[in-house]
């Protein structure tokens, strides 16, 4: 554990607490519901940068099950601080994306920015970068993929827009930063998902790596990076950038 942080575990998952903490939260997704909190030691680094309080929260294994698990975690964010980010990573990632467009259709407040890592946020696995990309991506089974969303999707049609927010319509959504390696399984999941943000004039960033190594050596400062600039933003519902 950090030095400057401090660990709780709690009903939602871990939540980090830097020392000197500047009242901005952080939501971060696990990268896939296998029932344990992911990205435990990536939200140290980020408190201990950013003075953010980090609620690392697992979600269940169905949908909308776990949609509902996000928003869950996201009220419980809400009661720690002004929420400035949600993220995550793959899976985590994509759930992250479906809770932001859930939140905008039910005119909630919504987190400054959110930021996705090597995101998931098309279930109906069609991208080619998942053939193109299978033999310099080892962690990605494509076959494990295809079974892992039949169980997740629980009959929806797999293009449904919070199932899959690839899909949706994403005006009105915070900034967005996208971090992915060119070597990565989903790498089309990120470039398709920054050019309709774009579409809708929201501020995206879009960052590509040259493997999944750098991209893990430098995801906590692109992410703290991002946070700066524009988590203090506080927004609502479908309230948009121009």
């Amino acid at each position: 554990m950090a030095a400057d942080v401090h660990l709780e575990t709690g009903r939602f998952g871990t939540v980090v607490r830097p020392r000197e903490a500047s009242g901005a939260t952080v939501l971060q997704l696990s990268t896939r519901p296998d029932g344990s909190v992911s990205g435990v030691g990536l939200a140290e680094r980020l408190a201990e940068r950013t003075g953010a309080t980090v609620v690392c929260s697992g979600y269940r294994p169905s949908f909308p099950a776990a949609l509902a698990d996000a928003r869950d975690a996201y009220r419980f964010a809400q009661d720690l601080g002004r929420v400035a980010m949600v993220g995550g990573e793959m899976l985590g990632a994509g759930l992250a994306a479906s809770l932001l467009v859930d939140l905008r259709d039910t005119d909630e407040p919504m987190p400054g920015c959110m930021v996705l890592r090597s995101a998931l946020l098309d279930l109906t696995l069609d991208a080619k970068s998942l053939q193109f990309n299978a033999s310099t991506d080892p962690r990605f089974d494509l076959a494990e993929a295809r079974r892992f969303a039949a169980v997740y999707a629980a009959g929806l049609p797999r293009t449904d827009s919070l199932l899959s927010p690839l899909h949706a319509n994403l005006d009105g959504l915070p900034p967005v930063r996208l971090l992915v390696a060119s070597s990565e399984c989903l790498l089309d999941d990120s470039l398709g998902f920054a050019a309709r943000v774009a579409h809708h004039r929201i501020p995206v960033d879009l960052r590509v790596w040259r493997d999944a190594e750098t991209l893990r050596e430098e995801a906590v400062g692109a992410t703290a990076e991002f946070l700066a600039t524009w988590g203090a933003a506080e927004r609502h519902g479908s309230a948009r950038l121009r």
